[in-house]
């Protein structure tokens, strides 16, 4: 094995020094780097299989993104103690590495190939996510990998009409936007983000600022390759049968073209038709040409997007006949799902998706493992399910998948920027998409029924969100910007750009790139054509509903939400849950109490969860300087009298408080068990001091007055 040279070099990113260090751990990796930004560590490996892997059609790539609790000085929670199946976090980061590093493999490289990043140190300040996409980067670029072009990742916040490079947690808690930026020196190639209704012109500002230092880091990573003299495996790329390729296109292109045309037939069956033309072509070399036919497979498949894509940029031709920025006719339905909370039925051409809101309690909260927090809860989910025969297959039903739980999230970023805040509305929210049909942008689907639905359940968003998918075609200088893409646009297209948001503004926003990058004019020409997408299906949306329900389901939770003094919290548990027990078992309502004394009641039957109210009042109530009270006298001592106000609760009854005139003798006035009014006169800490002295004089006043007396 060759000896790797040693190197460590820092460049300044946004506030802090960004460190990268290779040749010192893990070199028995065919790439291995330790990537630092303040004291958040990420060990990144790369390593390449020596031989392709035979039999297949694609590139196999995985990426492991993992976060290790000993990194920010914990032990993992969970019963076993040690990090077990990826958590969100972990399997969205990994796609955010794997989506932008993918297309800029060497063409035709077919090897099993493994990236590995490893958070080892954590700080409370910086996301190690964003920099183990560089580090990702330079592992492949300082190995003999063919990844011939680095690329760098950057996330740009916005804080009071500043941009900030690579920001603080703390300073994205206060963000407007939440951009993460992944490209090349000349380019963009991967956008995530989420938003709170930014304009299109605000992103378009942050994705140039974000590629400016990504130039610079790309520039970097370079000149870092210079130094290690690395020397690249050879890669053959794939050639195809010429004269094959002749004979083929000379007599099918026409009837390929017409099987691609879906605008007279639906998605599947042109998938047929396709099929059925290809099984002809292969078959028309013998069973024993075994070669021969896997190269005609290739060479369909390569004649199959040319003729897509030659449509496209020559023919400025759909293969539904669309224009370019026109959007498949949409139909929506809420309320159809006669006892969930909230439903819409959405359909957009040949993509349908049943998406429902359940609204529950705050012990109904996902607990989550997080590096920075510990232990985090979050009251807003929006879960994803695409099953097989979404697109008329038989598959494997399990848990979900990376692409379902990325597509989960980033719907989940469209809808939180018009949730309600917590207080106004109280409740855990659950969306459930689950795609019923699929010819593109199911996401998207996703997004605007998670909103019609959001509506129907009665929460008080602020306004509808939207999303819509776009592509691109592009060769040379030509390209083609389309709306709401098919998926055979997607499949043969350059660009996957999902846009979501208001009519105000961007919530989330979503890019893949399979060339190598799009240039500012484009990104611009995209998002303003994307809004007006967006415009148009918010329009169609707001025929169904165009405002949250002013009510909530008749079978959804009523949570009923009082202050009570903190310190009384353990008034209403009662020893080992005692009390709470109790009082859950007698109402039938949920009861969660928050440390800062806000108790949430949570029931279906309103006289149950008054009922459960009046009980926590009792058993909180506090007496308060010049109020009367009712109350029932419990001790007798020669100095005064203890009095219960409220259950459990007595105050000082005075030997000098009890009557007008002077006293010898409690028990010549008062008896244990005894009623009487008597009036808060003065507070110390915990104690509180009575008057029965002050009552009779009041009642004598108003006597004398003519009113009436209450004691008889």
């Amino acid at each position: 094995m060759t000896t790797k040279k040693y190197l460590k070099e820092t460049i300044r990113v946004g506030d802090r020094d960004l460190t990268v260090e290779t040749g010192r751990v893990a070199k028995q990796a065919d790439g291995a780097v330790i990537i630092r930004y303040g004291d958040t560590m990420v060990l990144v490996t790369a390593v390449g299989a020596r031989q392709p892997r035979e039999g297949i059609d694609f590139f196999p790539l995985t990426v492991e993104y993992r976060e290790h609790n000993y990194a920010a000085g914990r032990i993992p929670g969970n019963y076993f103690r040690r990090e077990g199946r990826p958590t969100e976090k972990e399997i969205l980061t990994s796609r955010l590495i794997d989506r932008p590093c993918r297309p800029l493999f060497a063409e035709g490289y077919r090897n099993e190939t493994q990236i590995a990043a490893s958070v080892i140190s954590a700080d409370p300040e910086n996301d190690p996510d964003v920099i183990s996409i560089t580090g990702a980067s330079c592992a492949l670029y300082f190995s003999d990998i063919p990844f011939h072009n680095p690329i760098a990742g950057v996330r740009v916040g916005l804080v009071e009409g500043r941009y900030i490079i690579n920001p603080t947690y703390e300073e994205l808690r206060h963000s407007r936007l939440n951009l993460v930026v992944a490209g090349t020196e000349e380019a963009i190639v991967m956008v995530e983000a989420s938003a709170k209704e930014v304009s299109e012109e605000i992103m378009i500002e942050a994705l140039m600022l974000a590629h400016k230092e990504i130039n610079r880091l790309c520039r970097w990573q370079k000149e870092l390759y210079k130094y290690l003299e690395i020397e690249k495996r050879p890669v053959e790329p794939e050639v195809l049968d010429e004269e094959m390729l002749r004979r083929i296109e000379g007599e099918y292109t026409e009837r390929l073209r017409a099987a691609l045309d879906t605008s007279q037939q639906g998605k599947l069956a042109s998938y047929a038709a396709v099929e059925q033309l290809k099984q002809e072509i292969v078959e028309s070399y013998p069973e024993d040409q075994l070669e021969q036919r896997a190269m005609a497979k290739r060479v369909f498949d390569y004649l199959k997007e040319k003729i897509f894509r030659d449509d496209i940029l020559n023919h400025r031709r759909r293969p539904d006949g669309r224009r370019f920025s026109e959007i498949r006719p949409i139909t929506c339905e809420v309320g159809w799902l006669p006892r969930v909370h909230g439903s819409a039925l959405f359909t957009r051409g040949e993509t349908q998706a049943i998406v429902t809101t359940t609204l529950g309690t705050k012990e109904d909260e996902q607990f989550l493992d997080d590096l920075e927090l510990g232990e985090v809860r979050r009251r807003f989910m929006l879960n994803y399910n695409f099953p097989p025969y979404a697109v008329g297959e038989v598959g494997r039903f399990g848990s979900p998948g990376r692409r379902e739980i990325g597509h989960g999230a980033l719907a989940r970023r469209a809808l939180e920027a018009v949730l309600p805040e917590e207080a106004d509305f109280p409740y855990t929210i659950r969306v459930v998409s689950d795609i019923t049909e699929s010819n593109g942008s199911s996401s998207m689907a996703s997004v605007c029924g998670g909103s019609l639905s959001l509506m129907d359940a009665g929460v008080p968003i602020k306004t509808a969100v939207a999303g819509i998918a776009m592509g691109l075609v592009m060769e040379g200088n030509k390209y083609a910007i389309l709306s709401d893409i098919a998926g055979a646009e997607d499949h043969y297209g350059d660009m996957d750009f999902k846009v979501a948001g208001t009519k105000d503004g961007i919530t989330a926003l979503q890019m893949d790139i399979k060339i190598s990058g799009v240039n500012a004019q484009i990104m611009a020409e995209a998002l303003e054509q994307a809004k007006r997408g967006r415009l148009h299906i918010l329009s169609i949306m707001e025929k169904t509903i165009a405002e949250p329900r002013p009510g909530i389901s008749p079978y959804a939770p009523r949570i009923i939400q009082i202050k009570i003094n903190p310190e009384r919290i353990r008034d209403v548990i009662g020893p080992g849950g005692k009390i709470i027990r109790a009082l859950v078992e007698e109402t039938g309502a949920k009861i969660d109490i928050e440390d800062d004394g806000t108790v949430s009641i949570a029931t279906s039957n309103s006289a149950a969860a008054q009922a459960a109210v009046e009980r926590i009042r009792g058993l909180t109530a506090e007496a308060e300087v010049g109020e009367t009270y009712l109350g029932t006298v419990t001790r007798i001592a020669d100095f005064g009298a203890f009095v219960e106000i409220f259950p459990g609760v007595e105050g000082l009854l005075h030997i000098s408080e009890i009557a007008a005139h002077r006293v010898r003798n409690v028990r010549d006035e008062l008896k244990e068990g005894q009623q009487i009014m008597v009036k808060c006169i003065a507070k110390e800490g915990n104690k509180i001091k009575l008057s029965r002295k002050a009552v009779l004089r009041e009642e004598k006043q108003r006597t004398e007055a003519g009113g009436k007396s209450n004691f008889k």
